[in-house]
């Protein structure tokens, strides 16, 4: 059990028979009344976010999740094969479990994969991951307004604002929290 009191951003913990990750938190201590944390957490099985409010001093159940280090082999379809990189065993996905994700995966890339009492809960994936730009239109000359960006198709079919020096076969680094350009590889 942990108290609201002591819970910090990451923290997962089970409430009406759901997974949460707390997102965001503060401490709430109003001129009247008894004071209360306020909480903006993610479901894990189903990806929804939403606030609650719990009063001070209160206890919820933390869940403990187990990470496996896992290999992106290969698609084929709407299903996605990862090797787990401990015992070679292997683990097909389709699209509708990982969602979002799909898009930033590509041949041998390592995540890892995170588990609640055997239910598996979704990829965790690296901060950034380098792709190549398949297409993107040649850059207008005389088009350099402040920030000018366009359109580029990566490799895994994702489409991202991408500097005018940008051209088709460069490898750019993308950020997977926010799905947008960092910078070129």
């Amino acid at each position: 059990m942990i108290n609201v009191n002591d819970i910090k951003n990451g923290i997962t913990f089970t409430l009406d028979g759901d997974i949460y990750q707390v997102l965001e938190f503060s401490h709430v201590k109003p001129g009247k009344g008894a004071a209360f944390v306020k909480m903006k957490i993610r479901n894990l099985r189903t990806g929804s976010t939403t606030e609650k409010s719990f009063n001070s001093g209160t206890k919820l159940e933390k869940a403990r999740l187990e990470k496996k280090p896992m290999q992106f082999l290969y698609s084929s379809g709407d299903s996605y094969n990862f090797m787990n990189m401990e015992s070679y065993e292997q683990i097909e996905l389709t699209k509708e479990q990982l969602g979002e994700e799909a898009n930033y995966l590509k041949e041998g890339l390592n995540v890892d994969l995170s588990f609640y009492q055997g239910e598996l809960l979704g990829v965790i994936l690296p901060d950034k991951v380098e792709l190549k730009v398949v297409h993107t239109e040649p850059a207008v000359k005389g088009n350099t307004t402040n920030n000018a960006t366009k359109d580029a198709t990566l490799e895994t079919g994702l489409v991202v604002r991408v500097p005018l020096f940008v051209d088709t076969d460069d490898v750019v680094i993308i950020s997977t929290s926010t799905g947008k350009y960092d910078s070129r590889a």
